[in-house]
């Protein structure tokens, strides 16, 4: 499956989730980070690490309502997490530097190759 398939597939099944997730909760976050990770790191092995940030900090800050992660070609990642609210995203993004899992996803990753948009449900 191509890049693009893969992540309009993500990205059907993360709406479809979130939808049902986030019901009744006023004004969701939609979280979209897209990165590349370095050569001689491989798909697998940076899945472990973005498990680990997972569930190590992301998925315990307030606000969390799920979140997703695929591979792409040539490196690249698409990660989409959902929130309740801005401020909850904001403050998980706050405290990420200081949690041990989050070094390990920094340092696997290009740098400036990072992009963060969040979008939210009026």
């Amino acid at each position: 499956m191509n890049i693009l398939k893969r992540c309009a597939f993500a990205a059907a099944i993360s709406l479809a989730a979130f939808s049902a997730w986030s019901a009744g909760t006023p004004n969701p976050v939609i979280e979209v980070v897209t990165l590349k990770i370095k050569p001689g790191i491989s798909d697998a092995e940076f899945q472990k690490i973005d498990h680990a940030v997972e569930e190590q900090h992301v998925s315990r800050q307030p606000g969390f309502i799920s979140r997703e992660s695929a591979a792409g070609k040539a490196g690249s990642w698409l990660v989409i997490v959902h929130w309740k609210s801005i401020a909850d995203a904001q403050a998980s993004m706050n405290s990420f530097e200081s949690v041990p899992a989050a070094k390990t996803f920094m340092d696997s990753i290009v740098p400036g190759s990072m992009t963060m948009t969040r979008y939210q449900k009026p």
